[in-house]
């Protein structure tokens, strides 16, 4: 038998050495289980980004489109017209034509937003409007020179 013989002078079943404690490892590994699998739930529970898709320019200004609906918010600095919206997207930079004047467009990263400058020659009025498209938001900016 395996266990009759003396181990170090003593029988295998004294209590002599420190046992290991199977229940200290097997509420360790539930506890572990458990984290993973609350932290796949919540990764699948998560909404999505809100992310930037595609600009396109349209007569008298701008059509953004986001695959969620964007938080916008919207202001006057000197002539331009300035749009900041929170989400991730690329920089990008164009030009339209107003009144068969030219107004550039420029979107640029600031921390966590999107700023969309629009600037002319003369100075802008802006108005804008979310609404939802074939699953997609449409953010329509519409441009008039004052």
């Amino acid at each position: 038998m395996r266990g009759s013989r003396p181990e170090d002078g003593q029988h295998s079943t004294s209590d002599s050495g420190e046992r290991p404690r199977p229940w200290l490892r097997v509420i360790a590994s539930l506890a572990l289980f458990g984290f993973l699998i609350g932290m796949m739930v919540g990764r699948l529970l998560q909404p999505a980004e809100l992310r930037l898709a595609e600009v396109q320019v349209v007569e008298q200004g701008l059509d953004l489109w986001f695959n969620e609906h964007p938080q916008v918010h919207a202001g006057h600095l000197e002539g331009a017209f300035v749009l900041r919206v929170e989400c991730l997207g690329r920089e990008q930079r164009g030009q339209l034509q107003l009144d068969r004047r030219p107004v550039s467009w420029r979107l640029q990263r600031e921390r966590r937003e999107l700023v969309l400058r629009l600037v002319a020659t003369r100075p802008l009025r802006g108005q804008w409007h979310v609404e939802e498209v074939e699953g997609r938001w449409r953010l329509a900016v519409r441009l008039a020179l004052e």
